[in-house]
């Protein structure tokens, strides 16, 4: 008689393997990157559980759970074992892990030095695969009075609208900005084109008594300040 192929659906655990019964009676913290994926795809396959699959997607991207949430739905379902409900199910739920980390960073409303700047803009560039370049438009107090996109897809001399840029800061009443862009190859060194565009705009927001302040490159987990490097 052929024996029936093991399942493992989480509900076929045993309770001390079960992550979902382990965060109820431990709570979340209790609970490895690789268990809290597990509960989101809820199963595994013939030849692995749940957790060890979770295990090999998170060991693809190098145990990093925000690489994990640059992934497309299409390059999980490349993984054995995740289809397109459970590769929805994961960019979902690391989403919304992105845009509660933006309204906790919301509450910096003062600009102290590039950190502050870089914990402010991270959340919306860190982890684009394409690059942004946005503005801090601030007042007299360093104070953000907006952060604004200015392009996106790339950063050339062309795609900087100078006029754009003034207009806003005069309709707010801004005296200082900070630009900051990202390096999606993980770069962090400063090209000619980044400095051209930094000089471009300080040299029409001086003409109005607008200061830069700073121009950051931002990456994964890291910055280049031009301030702190003394290259503005």
């Amino acid at each position: 008689m052929q024996e029936k192929p093991t399942t493992f659906s989480i509900k076929h655990w045993a309770d001390d393997d079960k992550p979902r019964e382990k965060l109820v009676q431990k709570g979340r913290l209790a609970l490895s990157d690789a268990e809290l994926v597990a509960i989101l795809i809820g199963s595994g396959s013939k030849k692995e559980s749940a957790v060890e699959l979770s295990k090999r997607i998170l060991a693809s991207v190098g145990n990093n759970l925000n690489e994990l949430g640059r992934l497309s739905t299409k390059q999980l379902r490349q993984f054995k074992g995740i289809g397109e409900a459970k590769a929805v199910t994961i960019a979902a739920a690391l989403e919304i892990g992105r845009r509660r980390r933006v309204e906790g960073i919301l509450k910096i409303s003062k600009i102290g030095n590039s950190r502050d700047a870089f914990e402010l803009l991270y959340p919306r560039m860190g982890e684009l695969e394409h690059e942004e370049f946005w503005i801090l438009y601030l007042n007299n107090a360093n104070k953000v009075l907006q952060t604004a996109q200015l392009s996106k897809g790339g950063i050339t001399g062309t795609l900087v609208d100078v006029r754009l840029v003034m207009k806003q800061a005069l309709e707010l009443g801004a005296v200082a900005l900070i630009l900051a862009h990202n390096h999606p190859s993980g770069n962090l060194r400063a090209s000619k084109a980044d400095k051209e565009i930094t000089q471009k705009l300080q040299l029409a927001a001086s003409a109005l008594d607008i200061k830069v302040l700073d121009h950051l490159i931002i990456v994964q987990k890291d910055y280049l300040s031009f301030a702190d490097e003394k290259i503005l």
